[in-house]
Protein backbone atom coordinates (compact mmCIF):
# COMPACT_ATOMS: atom_id res chain seq x y z
CA UNK A 1 0.00 0.00 0.00
CA UNK A 2 1.36 3.38 -0.77
CA UNK A 3 1.17 6.69 1.55
CA UNK A 4 -1.18 8.18 -1.10
CA UNK A 5 -3.63 5.38 -0.14
CA UNK A 6 -3.36 5.32 3.57
CA UNK A 7 -4.04 9.20 3.59
CA UNK A 8 -7.30 8.77 1.41
CA UNK A 9 -8.08 5.99 4.32
CA UNK A 10 -7.21 8.19 7.29
CA UNK A 11 -9.35 11.25 5.60
CA UNK A 12 -12.11 8.72 4.87
CA UNK A 13 -12.37 8.07 8.47
CA UNK A 14 -11.85 11.60 10.34
CA UNK A 15 -14.58 12.63 7.05
CA UNK A 16 -17.24 9.90 8.73
CA UNK A 17 -16.06 11.23 12.16
CA UNK A 18 -16.92 14.73 11.34
CA UNK A 19 -20.17 13.93 9.33
CA UNK A 20 -21.41 11.61 12.16
CA UNK A 21 -20.66 14.74 14.57
CA UNK A 22 -22.11 17.30 12.42
CA UNK A 23 -25.97 15.23 12.14
CA UNK A 24 -25.73 14.83 15.84
CA UNK A 25 -25.09 18.94 16.04
CA UNK A 26 -27.68 19.34 13.51
CA UNK A 27 -30.20 16.76 15.23
CA UNK A 28 -29.61 18.70 18.53
CA UNK A 29 -30.45 22.32 16.57
CA UNK A 30 -33.68 20.92 14.93
CA UNK A 31 -35.14 19.29 17.63
CA UNK A 32 -34.70 20.56 21.07
CA UNK A 33 -35.81 18.42 24.04
CA UNK A 34 -35.88 19.87 27.13
CA UNK A 35 -34.78 17.77 30.57
CA UNK A 36 -37.92 17.94 32.69
CA UNK A 37 -37.08 19.68 36.11
CA UNK A 38 -37.12 18.15 39.62
CA UNK A 39 -38.52 14.32 39.89
CA UNK A 40 -40.13 12.54 36.78
CA UNK A 41 -42.81 11.20 38.81
CA UNK A 42 -44.53 13.86 41.40
CA UNK A 43 -45.18 11.47 44.89
CA UNK A 44 -48.14 12.78 46.78
CA UNK A 45 -47.02 12.96 50.69
CA UNK A 46 -47.96 14.58 53.48
CA UNK A 47 -45.74 15.56 56.26
CA UNK A 48 -46.76 16.65 59.41
CA UNK A 49 -44.34 18.96 61.46
CA UNK A 50 -44.57 17.92 65.58
CA UNK A 51 -44.25 20.96 67.73
CA UNK A 52 -42.80 21.14 70.99
CA UNK A 53 -46.15 21.82 71.98
CA UNK A 54 -47.50 18.43 70.60
CA UNK A 55 -44.74 16.49 71.71
CA UNK A 56 -45.01 17.76 75.29
CA UNK A 57 -49.04 17.10 75.04
CA UNK A 58 -48.15 13.26 73.47
CA UNK A 59 -45.70 13.27 76.87
CA UNK A 60 -48.68 12.89 79.42
CA UNK A 61 -51.80 11.05 78.47
CA UNK A 62 -53.08 13.89 76.00
CA UNK A 63 -54.43 13.57 72.46
CA UNK A 64 -53.52 10.07 71.41
CA UNK A 65 -53.51 10.90 67.79
CA UNK A 66 -50.27 13.25 68.36
CA UNK A 67 -48.45 10.50 70.61
CA UNK A 68 -49.21 7.91 67.88
CA UNK A 69 -47.79 10.42 65.65
CA UNK A 70 -44.53 10.13 67.57
CA UNK A 71 -43.57 6.83 67.26
CA UNK A 72 -43.47 3.93 64.45
CA UNK A 73 -43.22 0.53 64.83
CA UNK A 74 -39.38 -0.40 63.42
CA UNK A 75 -38.74 1.64 66.61
CA UNK A 76 -41.32 -0.37 69.17
CA UNK A 77 -40.17 -3.75 67.62
CA UNK A 78 -36.49 -1.85 69.02
CA UNK A 79 -37.92 -0.94 72.39
CA UNK A 80 -40.05 -3.79 72.95
CA UNK A 81 -36.77 -5.69 73.86
CA UNK A 82 -37.42 -4.44 77.31
CA UNK A 83 -40.45 -6.37 77.34
CA UNK A 84 -39.09 -9.48 75.89
CA UNK A 85 -37.59 -10.69 78.99
CA UNK A 86 -41.30 -11.10 80.54
CA UNK A 87 -43.40 -11.35 77.39
CA UNK A 88 -43.79 -12.99 74.31
CA UNK A 89 -45.31 -11.64 71.19
CA UNK A 90 -45.46 -13.97 68.56
CA UNK A 91 -48.48 -16.00 67.45
CA UNK A 92 -49.08 -18.95 69.67
CA UNK A 93 -46.20 -17.46 71.88
CA UNK A 94 -46.14 -19.33 75.38
CA UNK A 95 -46.93 -16.50 78.57
CA UNK A 96 -43.37 -16.06 80.74
CA UNK A 97 -42.98 -14.20 83.67
CA UNK A 98 -46.41 -11.69 82.13
CA UNK A 99 -48.56 -12.89 79.72
CA UNK A 100 -48.52 -13.41 75.72
CA UNK A 101 -48.96 -9.95 73.90
CA UNK A 102 -50.21 -11.23 70.65
CA UNK A 103 -53.20 -9.34 69.76
CA UNK A 104 -53.29 -7.53 73.25
CA UNK A 105 -54.49 -4.37 71.80
CA UNK A 106 -58.22 -4.97 71.72
CA UNK A 107 -58.29 -7.79 74.10
CA UNK A 108 -59.98 -7.60 77.30
CA UNK A 109 -57.48 -6.94 80.39
CA UNK A 110 -56.17 -10.34 81.91
CA UNK A 111 -58.27 -12.68 79.89
CA UNK A 112 -55.95 -14.93 79.12
CA UNK A 113 -57.23 -18.04 80.31
CA UNK A 114 -53.73 -20.12 81.52
CA UNK A 115 -51.98 -17.21 82.94
CA UNK A 116 -52.39 -16.51 86.46
CA UNK A 117 -53.14 -12.57 86.31
CA UNK A 118 -53.29 -10.70 89.87
CA UNK A 119 -56.54 -10.19 91.44
CA UNK A 120 -55.97 -6.50 90.37
CA UNK A 121 -55.38 -7.17 86.66
CA UNK A 122 -58.20 -9.86 86.88
CA UNK A 123 -60.68 -7.72 88.00
CA UNK A 124 -59.87 -4.00 86.18
CA UNK A 125 -62.75 -5.07 83.34
CA UNK A 126 -61.11 -2.59 80.57
CA UNK A 127 -59.93 -3.64 77.00
CA UNK A 128 -56.62 -2.44 76.00
CA UNK A 129 -56.87 0.11 73.57
CA UNK A 130 -54.72 2.88 72.70
CA UNK A 131 -55.27 5.40 75.37
CA UNK A 132 -55.61 2.41 78.15
CA UNK A 133 -52.16 1.27 76.89
CA UNK A 134 -50.76 4.29 76.96
CA UNK A 135 -51.70 5.37 80.50
CA UNK A 136 -50.71 1.57 81.58
CA UNK A 137 -47.29 1.90 80.31
CA UNK A 138 -46.50 5.33 81.89
CA UNK A 139 -46.63 3.27 85.82
CA UNK A 140 -48.15 0.28 85.15
CA UNK A 141 -48.80 0.35 88.87
CA UNK A 142 -50.69 3.60 89.44
CA UNK A 143 -53.33 2.52 86.58
CA UNK A 144 -53.87 -0.41 87.80
CA UNK A 145 -53.12 -0.48 91.87
CA UNK A 146 -52.61 -4.13 92.78
CA UNK A 147 -50.79 -5.60 89.02
CA UNK A 148 -47.91 -8.28 89.38
CA UNK A 149 -45.86 -6.11 86.85
CA UNK A 150 -42.96 -4.44 88.86
CA UNK A 151 -41.74 -2.83 85.53
CA UNK A 152 -41.29 1.23 86.28
CA UNK A 153 -43.02 2.10 83.00
CA UNK A 154 -41.92 4.28 80.00
CA UNK A 155 -41.66 7.94 80.36
CA UNK A 156 -41.00 9.13 76.58
CA UNK A 157 -43.84 9.33 75.18
CA UNK A 158 -42.35 8.29 71.58
CA UNK A 159 -40.84 4.93 72.88
CA UNK A 160 -45.00 4.39 74.29
CA UNK A 161 -46.26 5.38 71.02
CA UNK A 162 -44.08 3.03 69.17
CA UNK A 163 -44.47 0.12 71.76
CA UNK A 164 -48.60 0.46 70.90
CA UNK A 165 -47.95 0.50 67.31
CA UNK A 166 -45.75 -2.60 67.14
CA UNK A 167 -48.02 -3.91 69.71
CA UNK A 168 -50.92 -2.88 67.88
CA UNK A 169 -49.52 -4.94 64.41
CA UNK A 170 -49.00 -8.05 66.29
CA UNK A 171 -52.47 -9.55 66.09
CA UNK A 172 -54.77 -11.26 63.54
CA UNK A 173 -57.51 -8.08 63.62
CA UNK A 174 -54.99 -4.61 64.22
CA UNK A 175 -57.16 -1.72 65.35
CA UNK A 176 -57.77 1.14 62.76
CA UNK A 177 -55.78 3.92 64.27
CA UNK A 178 -57.32 7.22 65.55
Amino acid sequence: MNSFEVNKVISSIIFVILVIIGINKLADVIYKVKAPEGNTYKVATETKKISKDDNAKAEGVGNIKVLLALGSIDHGKIVFKKCAACHSVSKGGSNKIGPALWGVIGRKAGSIGDFKYSKAMSEFGKSWDFEAMNTFLIKPKDYVKGTKMAYAGLKKGKDRASIILYLNEQGDYPLPLP
